[in-house]
């Protein structure tokens, strides 16, 4: 629990373990305007060299806690404007740590409806609950018969209600209760009947229990989806007796059992407390955690993928002919320039009966523009047209082009996105599928952020995760990808610019408009220029944008502008012009930072001066490989237990990798079968976008699976025996643990015997 006194500075300092006052002064650069990838890459003075992730997670929580600030005051002046508000309340709203519990605290004022515990206080019924809970004979309810009331049941019901809302509006109790639920209770399913056959692919859940604690986000979402398309019946059970649940309620309310007359009221209010209350408010909250729990996790892990095929290695700036694969409607093809400019089409139909009339004219084309690079997209027809492919490469004059088979997720929307049409409005929408899988090839970054992130293919239940979430998760990564590897200035489409730290939509359209105007931008002073690209968006942007060739060559590196009297300085020092600096490393490497440190300059900014002098503009994504395709091997059907095969990670989820072997179906590595040692996280094994090498150990044609092992001496004919702790399974039942028992023996007894626990 929080102390009154503390800031969001102090408490988010708390929980990234970092000085408070680095908090606070990476606060004020948020606010100020300054981005999560500048702060990160030139404030490292200020922050302590806090990472992307850890400013973006402070950000998310900074967020947070203002809006929780925010609704503390808003509750404070609500109850205090009903003159209900007393120092013990404001003591517990100050130091309340999240959203739910703040709204327990102010469930009891909250201005609502009017309710029958309302009805019957105003009818004079508060006073008999005190009489009853005092041990009072339920018979003194005939006392009470009136309008609205009109026997004795009315009356007692009525005085129900209000014991009731009272055990409902308990702060303390509620929070306790979810709590209880949540660390006890488990998710349970069942195949609803009739719905075995075409449920199948949900047929893991068809009989189904596992504990809320131990349930990860992939088979969260799977029951969700499966409940949604009527397939599963899922509940949400307590995971113990009613009987438990109302023991702790009678105990924290003081309605357990005292011996008298009024001990079956006392039971029916605790019963209709926990079946009416409290069970059902606990199984809807356990229900929207276990969603948010597996919201954040799908995020982390589309995140991760994402950014993995992001910064996949780039072919680079070679010609290309891209090739969109199709039966009937033919073979979509581009051919690029290594700029991406486009310098031909054409649609060819070699699986038509046209094959040696799309080879010549392929052939022609590749010639014609010394094409070095030929990208198949992996969708339909993918095994036919790369076979095709190898063919013009083989024809080729000179140099024979290098064939690859990428993912064309995500092409079919790129064109017909208005980006697309904004691009090439004159050009047919299936032929700007071929150009942007040639693009990606060259350059994965740069084409893919053209592309909405949710539809590059990389996440799993995408559709079923809380969309906002999801949007700003991944907007964050293409943030972070693009500003890692830098931008070249005067190459760069609208859509990366956009992604550049301090370009905003306007800003980037006008730097393009600019350089067509102008020609390409000759320095970064330049930059200024440009219409509303002023100091704050140039001190932002500056160092991510390149210049290459320009005449200072600090333009082309990550040397941000702000440090240039730094490197005239160790120019200076050393006696070298910047030119001859630039890359030398047998002068750099003699060069302590400490000697250049000052006020302005600390040494994290002059070691990444002196790293980036060293290596200018130096691209952090790996180098280009390809996975080589088994020949003959086109279907599910070409497969057999044993084969060891190359192939693309294509996926990275929780419970495993999924692997483009070359069968238009990816086949799964369990995280069982990835390692001879236990695998936490798939991530730290694959990544999206790697080759690797595996082992077929089954293959299920009917339901269109392939096992997969990275261990290739896994024995074929089934999945491989998991490692000990590496697989995950369902969990049987716990033994409940003795923290916050129910009441046992007598008093347990005593429940019973006066009507609680499990009888209708």
């Amino acid at each position: 629990m929080w102390g009154m006194t503390d800031s969001i500075a102090s408490i988010i300092a708390r929980e990234l373990g970092v000085d408070t006052p680095r908090v606070q002064a990476t606060i004020d650069l948020l606010d100020d305007g300054a981005t999560v990838p500048f702060i990160a890459r030139y404030r490292k003075e200020i922050t302590g060299g806090m990472d992307d992730g850890q400013l973006r997670q402070l950000e998310q929580r900074l967020n947070y806690l203002r809006e929780l600030a925010a609704r503390k005051e808003a509750i404070l002046k609500s109850i205090d404007e009903q003159g209900k508000l007393t120092d013990e309340l404001r003591q517990k709203i100050m130091a309340v740590d999240t959203k739910a519990r703040l709204e327990d605290l102010y469930l009891p004022f909250k201005k609502s409806r009017r309710t029958k515990a309302a009805i019957a206080r105003e009818a004079g019924l508060g006073e008999l609950v005190d009489k009853l809970l005092a041990g009072g004979s339920p018979d003194v309810a005939e006392d009470y018969v009136q309008e609205g009331f009109v026997d004795a049941a009315a009356v007692m019901a009525g005085a129900r209600a209000i014991v009731v809302e009272d055990i409902s509006t308990d702060a303390d109790l509620v929070g306790e209760i979810r709590e209880e639920y949540f660390r006890r209770g488990r998710a349970e399913s069942a195949v609803i009947e009739g719905q075995e056959e075409q449920g199948q692919k949900y047929r893991d859940y068809f009989e189904f229990d596992e504990s809320f604690e131990d349930l990860p986000s992939h088979r969260i979402l799977a029951l969700l989806r499966g409940e949604n398309e009527g397939v599963l019946r899922v509940n949400f059970a307590p995971g113990e007796d009613d009987e438990f649940y109302q023991g702790i309620i009678a105990d924290r309310t003081g309605l357990q059992p005292q011996g008298d007359d009024a001990d079956r009221f006392r039971a029916e209010c605790v019963r209709f407390g926990w079946r009416t209350k409290l069970a059902v408010s606990s199984a809807v909250d356990v229900r929207m955690r276990l969603k948010e729990k597996a919201d954040e996790a799908a995020v982390s892990v589309f995140s991760k993928n994402l950014k993995d095929l992001l910064l996949a290695a780039p072919a680079g700036h070679r010609a290309t002919l891209g090739l969109d694969p199709g039966y009937r409607n033919g073979v979509k093809c581009a051919v690029v320039d290594g700029t991406g400019k486009v310098l031909d089409t054409v649609v060819v139909y070699p699986h038509s009966g046209q094959w040696d009339k799309a080879r010549a004219i392929l052939s022609a084309l590749v010639n014609k523009h010394g094409v070095e690079l030929l990208a198949v997209g992996n969708g339909t027809a993918s095994r036919e047209t790369e076979k095709l492919a190898k063919e013009i490469a083989g024809l080729a004059e000179g140099t024979k082009p290098q064939t690859v088979v990428i993912s064309e997720a995500g092409a079919s929307v790129y064109s017909a996105s208005e980006v697309a049409a904004q691009e090439f409005p004159d050009m047919d929408v299936s032929l700007r599928g071929a150009v942007s899988i040639a693009r990606r090839l060259q350059d994965p970054l740069a084409e893919l952020v053209k592309i909405d992130p949710k539809s590059i293919g990389v996440g799993q239940y995408q559709h079923d995760v809380n969309q906002t979430l999801l949007a700003a998760g991944l907007d964050s990564v293409v943030e972070d990808a693009v500003n890692s590897v830098g931008v070249d200035v005067n190459l760069a489409s609208a859509s990366l610019l956009n992604r550049v730290a301090g370009v905003t939509p306007t800003l980037a359209e006008n730097i393009v408009a600019y350089r067509d105007e102008n020609g390409a931008f000759k320095s970064r002073k330049e930059l200024l220029k440009v219409p509303r690209l002023g100091p704050k968006a140039f001190e932002q942007a500056a160092g991510f944008l390149r210049i290459n060739g320009a005449a200072d060559p600090l333009d082309g590196s990550a040397v941000h502008p702000e440090a240039y009297p730094l490197v005239r300085r160790i120019v200076e020092s050393t006696g070298v012009e910047v030119a001859q600096l630039v890359g030398n490393t047998a002068v750099l490497s003699k060069l302590r930072a400490g000697d250049f440190a000052d006020d302005t300059f600390g040494i994290p900014t002059v070691t990444d001066v002196l790293a980036e002098l060293d290596k200018p503009g130096r691209d952090p994504r790996p180098t280009f490989k390809t996975a080589t395709l088994a020949e003959g091997i086109e279907t599910i059907k070409d497969l057999t237990p044993g084969m060891v095969l190359e192939g693309t990670v294509t996926n990275v989820a929780a419970f495993g990798a999924f692997v483009d072997i070359g069968v238009h179906q990816d086949g799964l590595v369990h995280v069982s079968a990835m390692s001879n040692n236990f695998v936490k996280d798939p991530h730290d094994v694959v990544s999206s976008g790697e080759v690797v090498k595996v082992r077929v150990v089954d293959v299920d044609i009917p339901r269109n699976r392939i096992g997969l092992s990275l261990r290739l001496q896994d024995e074929p004919n089934g999945q491989p025996k998991p490692q000990k702790g590496a697989g995950q399974k369902r969990n049987p039942r716990k033994k409940p643990s003795s923290r916050n028992q129910a009441p046992q023996g007598s008093m347990a007894a005593a429940l019973k015997n006066a009507g609680f626990g499990n009888n209708r």
